[in-house]
């Protein structure tokens, strides 16, 4: 009879405090009304939070910045949106 054990990969650990700010940001996030329908997401760390993905406006960009920034643990926002002007013209020609 042969004993074997697996082991899972180690997956990367996140503390309780980082999980429950990176929730807080995702919620802020998803809740506000200038990102509905884009493609946003984040990373955390150390209280810098990072903002990739694209957005129709420059007034999305800097709302989404504005969001987070008001978060108690997050001590930096670093707001890598890209602009998708292309998106912004076809929604205001329909």
């Amino acid at each position: 009879m042969e004993n074997t054990t697996r082991l899972d990969p180690p997956q990367p650990s996140i503390d309780p405090p980082q999980q429950a700010l990176l929730q807080r940001v995702d919620s802020a996030i998803k809740g506000s009304p200038h990102l509905a329908g884009h493609n946003v997401f984040c990373q955390e760390e150390s209280g810098v939070v990072v903002l990739h993905g694209r957005v129709s406006s420059f007034f999305q960009k800097q709302m989404a910045q504005e969001a987070l920034r008001k978060l108690s643990g997050v001590e930096k926002v670093i707001n890598e949106l890209e602009v998708d002007w292309m998106a912004s013209i076809g929604r205001a020609r329909h």
